[in-house]
């Protein structure tokens, strides 16, 4: 409530005292849950430049570009030349395979996305103001966790979406419905699998830092990096095909080609041991990440 009292009178400046009183919160009171979707809202809008400068958008918006270009491209041949892709000529490509095409804009879109979700908050004090709502530390990268996977999942399920259609419309889709509701299972359980390996890894690396560019570096280089390391070891050192399972950039690749029951990338390792290793990349991340942020000090 508020009352405003008028002081003054003709030929005199007009002074006005305004009393306000306390006017009690009466909207919907969400609680912790609606805290942890609030935060995963705003962390997600955040992490694609949304609601923020044209320059903030740019990177989102290039890498996933490019991990939709390789669906919109076989999409439109085999739509418009249905003959020569499914011909002589072959062009039609697998599932699981098209991660070989989207693979590496999915690790920049990855590196680029994940430092801005919870490197910010830690440079401008946002931390201790979300720590002093009902949000703990754990909801808090429960949150934070959701909105880089709803981030990811746009360029993990949504290009292969885009694939299962054109199928679909060109008659090469899956046989029946049921057919058609387990492949489409089965695109949506290998993103979830995907953006999960990255999600962690790509918080864990950006927990470590307060600089974004050294974030960014960070969770890519490490992915990378693995995948040269254990090509090196196997390859060249000709150590055992087991070290493969330390490679971040064909692991999550491999377990794709495994929930679609095809080979998977390196031959010599089990679907079991491809499976386990993706478990204990993002059960090692997320480990990680709470150590880190259990001994983190919340500024305000």
């Amino acid at each position: 409530m508020s009352d405003t009292t008028e002081v003054g009178g003709a030929g005199t400046d007009e002074a006005r005292i305004l009393g306000r009183g306390y006017r009690p919160y009466e909207g919907t009171r969400a609680g912790p849950v609606g805290a942890v979707s609030s935060v995963a809202w705003h962390s997600f809008r955040l992490a694609l430049g949304m609601g923020r400068p044209a320059r903030h958008k740019i990177l989102p918006v290039v890498t996933a570009t490019l991990s939709f270009l390789p669906a919109v491209v076989f999409a439109g041949l085999i739509l418009l030349v249905s003959d020569l892709v499914t011909g002589d000529i072959g062009l039609l490509i697998e599932y699981h395979e098209y991660y070989g095409f989207s693979g590496f804009a999915v690790v920049l879109f990855c590196g680029l996305v994940v430092p801005d979700v919870l490197v910010a908050d830690r440079r401008t004090g946002m931390l201790g103001l979300y720590l002093s709502t009902p949000l703990k530390r754990w909801s808090y990268l429960v949150a934070k966790a959701q909105a880089v996977m709803n981030a990811l999942v746009i360029v993990t399920i949504a290009p292969l979406l885009v694939l299962l259609l054109a199928y679909t419309f060109s008659g090469e889709g899956p046989d029946g419905f049921d057919g058609w509701v387990i492949t489409a299972g089965r695109i949506g359980l290998a993103g979830l699998a995907y953006a999960t390996v990255f999600t962690s890894v790509g918080m864990a690396v950006a927990s470590l830092t307060d600089r974004r560019a050294i974030a960014s570096v960070g969770v890519i280089g490490l992915i990378i990096g693995s995948s040269v390391v254990t090509g090196m070891l196997v390859e060249v050192a000709e150590m055992s095909a087991n070290f493969y399972v330390l490679n971040l950039l064909s692991m999550p690749f491999a377990m794709v080609a495994v929930i679609f029951g095809e080979p998977n990338g390196p031959p010599e390792l089990s679907a079991l041991l491809v499976v386990l290793a993706n478990v204990a990349w993002a059960v090692a991340g997320g480990i990680l990440i709470w150590w880190r942020y259990r001994r983190l000090a919340a500024k305000l």
